[in-house]
C-alpha cells in the first residue's frame, strides 16, 4: 500500500501541491486570531476569540465534497472542533492528527498582505502558512488521498483529522475551547497522536515539553504628587530592585536529558499613570518553563524569598501552571515516522525534547502517546513574512498516508 502511495505522489505531485496551496490560501484568509479576551478591542473585527468557525466551515465543507464523516464538537458556538474519521477502527487502535485553526495576529513589518498566501522562492507566505493552517490543509488532504488512493478497508484502525480550536491563547478562567475540552468531555478517545506544531522541518520528533508557570507579582507603594515623591513609596522602585534578584536567580532543578534546565522570563511589566504621579503599584508578568521534577511549590517559595529580600509589599499569584511531560521514544509513532522518512526522505528523525507547548503535552496527559513532528523552520512561527516550504507541505501530506498505513493499515 505504501506503493501506490508512492506511485500517486509521484504522478499528481504538482495537482497535489496546487490543490494544497488553494486550501491554504481559503483558511488564511479567515482573520481567526485568538487573543485573550482583554486584547480584543484591539481587533475589532473579531465579535468573539479566535472566531475558528470561518475555517471550520471550509474544512466540513471539504469533508463533505470527499465523503469523510466527521463530528462537530463545541464549548461555544463559534469556536468549533472538527474530527473526521476513516477507516473502521476493528482493532481498537486509532491514529489522531491534529491541527489548530485559531492564529496569533499579524503584527506589523510585512512585505505583502498577511492575509493573502504569497509564494516566494518556494515558500509560501502568510499569516498561518505555518501555525497551524498549512500542515491543517496537508492532513486534511492526506484524509481524501488515502481514500481516493487505497480506500478505508486498508485501515483496520481509525485516523482522525482534527481540525481544533483554542491553541494560540488561554483567558486567565482556563477555560479550554479545543483539546483539553475535547478530552475532559471524552468526545475524543485516540490511542496515538502526532501534532505538527513544531516545526524542525520534519527532522526531530517532539517526546518532551517543559512545564510552564505564568506568575503575575504586584509590588504595592503610596501614590503621591510628582512634585513630592518623598510623600509616595514609588512601586516601580520597589519593583525594580526585586526584578534584579529575580533575573540572578536559579531555579532549583535536576537535568532533564531532554528537556534541560528550566528557563525564566520577564514577559511584561506595566507600573505607574503618568509622568508627574509617583506610582503606587506596579505589575511584573513572569513566564516559567518547568522540567520533570519541580513543583509549583517550590517554584513560589524561590520567588517569595526573593520578594522577602526586599523591603516593602508584594502580592504573587500563579495564573497558569503546567506539568512537564514526556513519552517513552521507544514506541510505535516514533518508530513508524522515522521508518517513513528513511524511505521518503533518506533520513530518520530524532527525538527531543522543547520548551514550547503543544496539543501533545493535553493528550499525554490524558494517557495518549502523542508526539510533536511536522514540517517547516521553527523559527518561522509567530515572526514576520511567517513561510513554509511547499514541497514540505507535499511531502508531509505522503508521509502521513504512509504513517497511517504503518500504524493502521491492515496486516492481509
Amino acid at each position: 500500500m505504501s506503493q501506490i502511495i508512492h506511485d500517486y505522489f509521484t504522478q499528481n505531485r504538482q495537482r497535489i501541491a496546487r490543490e494544497m496551496l488553494d486550501l491554504l490560501a481559503e483558511m488564511v484568509a479567515q482573520r481567526t486570531v485568538n487573543v485573550v479576551s482583554e486584547k480584543l478591542v484591539e481587533h475589532p473585527y473579531l465579535k468573539f476569540r479566535g472566531e475558528e468557525f470561518r475555517v471550520a466551515e471550509i474544512v466540513t465543507r471539504e469533508f463533505d465534497r470527499w465523503g469523510v464523516r466527521y463530528d462537530v464538537h463545541a464549548r461555544h458556538e463559534g469556536r468549533p472542533n472538527v474530527i473526521g474519521r476513516i477507516g473502521r477502527d476493528r482493532t481498537g487502535q486509532r491514529l489522531l492528527l491534529a491541527g489548530h485553526m485559531d492564529i496569533v495576529p499579524p503584527g506589523d513589518g510585512w512585505d505583502s498582505d498577511p492575509y493573502t498566501v504569497t509564494i516566494r522562492d518556494g515558500k509560501a507566505v502568510g499569516r498561518g502558512v505555518l501555525d497551524n493552517k498549512g500542515p491543517l490543509a496537508a492532513i486534511l488532504l492526506a484524509a481524501r488521498i488515502l481514500k481516493e488512493t487505497v480506500g478505508e478497508d486498508a485501515l483496520a484502525g481509525e485516523l482522525q483529522i482534527a481540525a481544533l480550536s483554542d491553541e494560540e491563547a488561554t483567558d486567565p478562567d482556563g477555560v479550554d475551547f479545543g483539546i483539553g475540552f475535547l478530552m475532559e468531555e471524552r468526545r475524543i478517545n485516540p490511542t496515538w497522536a502526532i501534532i505538527p506544531d513544531i516545526g524542525e522541518n520534519m527532522k526531530r520528533i517532539d517526546i518532551a515539553e517543559k512545564g510552564r508557570a505564568v506568575v503575575k507579582i504586584t509590588a504595592f507603594g503610596r501614590q503621591a504628587h510628582g512634585s513630592t515623591p518623598e510623600r509616595g513609596i514609588n512601586a516601580v522602585y520597589r519593583m525594580a530592585r526585586l526584578v534584579a534578584l529575580i533575573e540572578e536567580l536559579q531555579l532549583a532543578h535536576a537535568v532533564h536529558p531532554q528537556l534541560g534546565a528550566p528557563t525564566l522570563n520577564l514577559g511584561e511589566i506595566h507600573g505607574g499613570a503618568a509622568p508627574n504621579i509617583v506610582p503606587g503599584e506596579c505589575v511584573a508578568y513572569l513566564d516559567i518553563r518547568t522540567v520533570p521534577g519541580m513543583t509549583r511549590q517550590q517554584v513560589e517559595d524561590q520567588l517569595m524569598a526573593c520578594c522577602r529580600a526586599v523591603a516593602g509589599e508584594f502580592k504573587l499569584e500563579f495564573q497558569a501552571w503546567t506539568e512537564p511531560h514526556q513519552v517513552d521514544p521507544d514506541n510505535p509513532v516514533v518508530h513508524a515516522i522515522q521508518r517513513q522518512c528513511g524511505e521518503v526522505l533518506g533520513f530518520r528523525p530524532e527525538v527531543f525534547g522543547m520548551g514550547g507547548g503543544t496539543f501533545a503535552k493535553v493528550l499525554n496527559v490524558h494517557g495518549v502517546i502523542a508526539v510533536g513532528w511536522g514540517p517547516g523552520d521553527d523559527e518561522a512561527f509567530h515572526v514576520t513574512n511567517e513561510y513554509v516550504e511547499t514541497d514540505q507541505l507535499v511531502d508531509f501530506c505522503q508521509l502521513v498516508c504512509r504513517v497511517a498505513l504503518d500504524l493502521l493499515g491492515r496486516q492481509s
